[in-house]
């Protein structure tokens, strides 16, 4: 039988604070009442153990939540009950941290919540847009349907993800290789070749200079060289994690060239297909742009859908701000968004530029691995071509001398 904690005043008007064992809450509640109690705190005791608060450390994969959707979708259509289906999949679920979640929640459902309010709960867990969709869904009675949509939109942004990073790996660990091979040949194979030529008498050429300090460099502080790259990378990391190391990097996505038209049109695509998603649920367009910025991979993008939130709420149409920066929405989308706007199918505009934007991502990001090997290649063979060069012209030219 599970301890709750309670707060509670006494007839002569004192507060005291103690544990009570009850089969529930409600039940916990009643025995307070009989005992002359008035609770003003009730709760469970936390007996979370030493493994489930390292599980809550993990994170939950996407997959983890599109099965749950799906799936809670399923059974209600089915007519299973909310807090059965529940029960049911809490069972099922593999992951600690998230089973926990399952768990909260169908206490918390079984206490009289609401589905939506239960996932409130867990911000790390369900987004804000599982959130509003959900909700809307109960409100609208209509709840299988959000169910639907939301599986949908959580599967397309599991496929974008999936496709982003499946096209990164290739270059990512050939970047990764080439410094960790750079670094132990300046620390270990450099000064041995470059040792040959320091008792040399003549001229060595700029290259080979710069080779032979770099190689000095690095074989004297190799080990600072090593902590102080760990320690950048570190920095880098945590930089790029705060708000200002997010807005640079992406204020340099959305302007680098040689890659601002994919960042746009996955920003496009998510937009898109969000925001569609939102409306066919039933969410209102003002609430559904601020769910949308919220979702965005971008702040640029957020905030210009939050500027968008404001202005339609004021009455104004949505393609007045989205217009005013024609390097994030393109004039073809405000043009067909205005089409949509007059026409009273934004949804269906919004699922349309869905679909096409999804589609030149993909072929964007099938593309990309043969766009970047040839470049990769010319980088490589650059790096080795200068080495080359800075080590082959001395001996050279020791060669010409002993002749």
């Amino acid at each position: 039988m599970p301890d709750f904690i309670y707060t509670a005043v006494t007839k002569d008007g004192r507060r005291e604070t103690a544990t009570i064992q009850a089969p529930n809450l409600a039940a916990a509640g009643h025995l307070l009442k009989e005992q002359g109690l008035l609770p003003t705190e009730l709760q469970e005791k936390d007996k979370t153990t030493f493994l489930d608060r390292l599980s809550n450390l993990s994170t939950i994969p996407l997959a983890e939540k599109i099965t749950f959707i799906e799936n809670l979708g399923i059974m209600m259509k089915a007519g299973i009950s909310v807090t059965r289906s529940i029960q049911i999949l809490t069972k099922q679920t593999k992951n600690a941290k998230f089973k926990n979640i399952s768990a909260d929640i169908y206490k918390q459902v079984e206490q009289g919540k609401t589905l939506g309010e239960a996932m409130a709960r867990h911000p790390d867990a369900f987004s804000n847009i599982v959130v509003s969709m959900v909700k809307v869904g109960e409100l609208s009675g209509n709840l299988e349907k959000s169910l639907e949509y939301l599986s949908i939109q959580l599967q397309r942004e599991a496929d974008l993800r999936s496709k982003t990073k499946g096209a990164m790996i290739y270059p990512s660990v050939i970047v990764a290789a080439l410094v960790i091979v750079g670094v132990l040949m300046s620390i270990f194979v450099l000064p041995k070749l470059t040792s040959v030529f320091k008792d040399f008498q003549g001229e060595l050429p700029a290259s080979t200079k710069i080779v032979m300090a770099m190689a000095d460099f690095m074989s004297a502080h190799g080990v600072v060289v090593i902590v102080g790259m760990i320690l950048f990378i570190i920095g880098f990391i945590m930089f790029m994690r705060s708000k200002p190391g997010q807005r640079a990097l992406d204020i340099t996505l959305v302007n680098f060239y040689l890659i601002n038209t994919i960042v746009k049109k996955i920003n496009l695509a998510r937009f898109a297909r969000i925001l569609s998603s939102l409306l066919h649920s039933g969410i209102p367009i003002v609430q559904g742009l601020e769910v949308a910025a919220d979702s965005m991979g971008n702040v640029l993008y957020q905030e210009l859908v939050r500027e968008a939130s404001a202005s339609v709420k004021l009455g104004k149409p949505l393609t007045e701000a989205l217009s005013k920066n024609e390097k994030l929405f393109p004039v073809l989308v405000v043009q067909m968004l205005q089409v949509g706007e007059e026409s009273g199918t934004v949804e269906d505009i919004l699922s349309q530029l869905a679909v096409h934007y999804e589609a030149e991502v993909d072929d964007l990001l099938k593309n990309l691995s043969s766009i970047i090997e040839p470049l990769l290649l010319l980088f490589i063979g650059g790096v080795v071509g200068v080495l080359a060069v800075a080590l082959i012209a001395p001996i050279y030219s020791i060669g010409q001398n002993i002749q």
